[in-house]
């Protein structure tokens, strides 16, 4: 559904986009993870259409996005990071407008903006936008960004200024969403937001993808990163039995009888579900911490600029 052919952008010797190529399927919710700097925004900015890439091509569902920009538009929403409205109307009357920007009929008009504003958490809201918090704004972005009922959702660092309930809604949404057949790519640089909500993550830096692939495929790499320590985190059915493996530090058993924190030397999840069976004990959760996801990405960032 989405694609990038060897996408470059320069600007002046700096390559913001370096030779980027990846593809996206139908249905699947991508996360681009990188730091600020990283070139997320502007490879986004192309895929919409709003710069032209230096060299290289966009493809939204085998539509070249540069030579067929309106067509591509009509296809996508897309919600930057700062979202433009109309301050001195209502997020029903913003809603509104931009709904006559693609021809919607005035009946599914209505019923559509009623269902996005109940679906943001802004139903029912009269004042004027202008006098939104950022994350009332941040919300209605998203709203705006599914007007047009698209086929690709483009979102660009969507959680930067939410509290954490509008965090909750908007995971509720995207979950909503990847269960419409839809495409949604997600841009961020917090990686515990991408991991939440998206099936694949890119990682970039420097313009480029320096690894892609299933929170489990990146997972399987982590014996190759030199990580000093891994946390694992297991939860079970009923009672705890004493873990005991050669490349454990140690154990945590203070989450009760059912929870332990492990700190091992490198991953060993398959090992761990393996006594746990042997004990006849029904595993709940085995997982990574969020702590060695982060170690995790940091050292992929770091083999690109040592």
């Amino acid at each position: 559904m989405i694609e990038f052919k060897n996408l470059v952008k320069t600007y002046g010797k700096i390559n913001a986009v370096d030779n980027l190529s990846v593809k996206i399927e139908k249905g699947e919710v991508f996360g681009l993870l990188g730091p600020n700097g990283a070139g997320k925004s502007t490879t986004i900015l192309m895929l919409c259409g709003l710069i032209q890439p230096t060299s290289g091509e966009c493809y939204i569902d085998g539509t070249e996005v540069s030579r067929n920009p309106i067509e591509v538009k009509r296809r996508i929403g897309y919600m930057p990071e700062d979202v433009g409205f109309y301050p001195n109307l209502s997020a029903e009357q913003n809603l509104e407008f931009f709904s006559k920007l693609y021809n919607i009929p005035e009946k599914e008009r209505r019923t559509r903006t009623d269902e996005l504003l109940d679906l943001v958490g802004l139903s029912g809201v009269e004042k004027k936008v202008g006098g939104y918090s950022k994350g009332m704004r941040q919300r209605l972005g998203i709203a705006k960004a599914l007007i047009n009922d698209p086929d690709v959702v483009i979102l660009d660092e969507p959680t930067a200024n939410l509290d954490p309930q509008g965090v909750s809604d908007y995971r509720k949404i995207i979950r909503n969403i990847s269960g419409s057949d839809k495409t949604v790519l997600v841009s961020s640089h917090i990686l515990s937001e991408v991991s939440k909500v998206c099936s694949r993550v890119g990682i970039m830096q420097k313009g480029r993808i320096i690894k892609d692939g299933s929170w489990d495929e990146l997972a399987r790499n982590l014996d190759l990163l030199g990580l000093p320590e891994i946390i694992i985190n297991v939860e079970t059915a009923s009672g705890m039995p004493e873990l005991v493996h050669d490349d454990i530090i140690r154990v945590d058993y203070s989450g009760g009888m059912t929870k332990a924190k492990i700190i091992a030397s490198c991953d060993i999840r398959t090992d761990i579900g393996r006594i746990l069976i042997e004990n006849r004990i029904v595993p709940r959760e085995i997982a990574l911490d969020a702590i060695t996801m982060e170690d995790a990405v940091l050292s992929y960032y770091n083999e690109v600029n040592s």
